[in-house]
């Protein structure tokens, strides 16, 4: 049992050590509860793998539970390519110069070093997905 309880307390802080710099990301199903959550004033972020896996140098794949009315950011750039999945609420996603109403079931990609943004333009929380890569 001892062991048993080692183990699934590992687990509850798997994320943070895939974030450690360099470390293959492993074969795991992680539950929302034991993903890196942190309460950001705009809303939940959580973390769920950081790192490498067999054929990508880098990637990050997390939620926003975004709050109503708000962006976690105004529109940026970075090197890493990156989808977004919306799965609850309403909003806008601005996309190398052109916005978009977006919804559950809409997805967005966007290239290395392309201008995008958010915005929960509903009256209830948007959830979405990322992932990000760097081959």
């Amino acid at each position: 049992m001892a062991k048993r309880r080692g183990f699934l307390q590992s687990l509850a802080v798997a994320p943070a050590l895939f974030a450690a710099g360099g470390n293959k990301i492993p074969n795991i199903t992680l539950p929302e509860a034991q993903a890196k959550l942190t309460k950001e004033p705009f809303g939940d972020l959580r973390i769920y793998f950081e790192g490498a896996t067999d054929q990508i140098r880098s990637m990050t794949a997390g939620s926003l539970r975004l709050k109503a009315g708000m962006s976690p950011h105004p529109p940026h750039t970075h090197p890493e390519e990156e989808f977004m999945v919306i799965t609850e609420g309403t909003g806008e996603i601005f996309l190398d110069g052109k916005t978009t109403k977006i919804g559950p079931g809409s997805m967005m990609y966007c290239g290395a070093n392309k201008s995008h943004g958010i915005t929960n333009t509903g009256k209830t929380p948007l959830l979405f997905y990322f992932y990000k890569w760097k081959a």
